[in-house]
């Protein structure tokens, strides 16, 4: 499931993506249908994950995989992401990040405002080792 539709910046720290997805009728993650708000610790999650890729070397990219460890300090300011009529704009910010794993800071918003913020840790399983 992949639900960026782009990368707007990046460099060594921090990463900004844009997405439409939330809109979608078929989105993966909707129940009862909607697509509420938590979801977008979905979207900051893959974000860090399309950072990492873009961190490491080409030959590296293939072996191993990440997972989301924890989630802290998650704030909502809406109640669904599918009712949200602009694009979203999500924003990761490398904090920490060594052989194991990485702790980030993202926000998700769009162009009415701030749409949730949190922490992140990610765990990279052993092939990265």
């Amino acid at each position: 499931m992949c639900l960026l539709d782009q990368v707007l910046s990046w460099d060594a720290q921090r990463i900004e993506c844009a997405s439409a997805t939330h809109r979608a009728i078929d989105h993966p993650l909707r129940a009862y249908d909607r697509l509420g708000a938590a979801c977008a610790l979905e979207y900051a999650a893959q974000a860090m994950a399309v950072h990492g890729a873009l961190l490491q070397p080409q030959s590296a990219r293939a072996a191993g995989f990440g997972m989301l460890a924890s989630a802290r300090a998650l704030e909502l300011y809406v109640t669904r992401l599918d009712e949200v009529p602009d694009d979203l704009i999500i924003r990761a910010q490398c904090e920490q990040a060594d052989a194991r794993g990485a702790r980030y800071s993202f926000t998700v918003s769009a162009a009415q405002g701030l749409l949730a913020q949190g922490r992140a840790s990610l765990v990279l399983s052993p092939e990265r080792l």
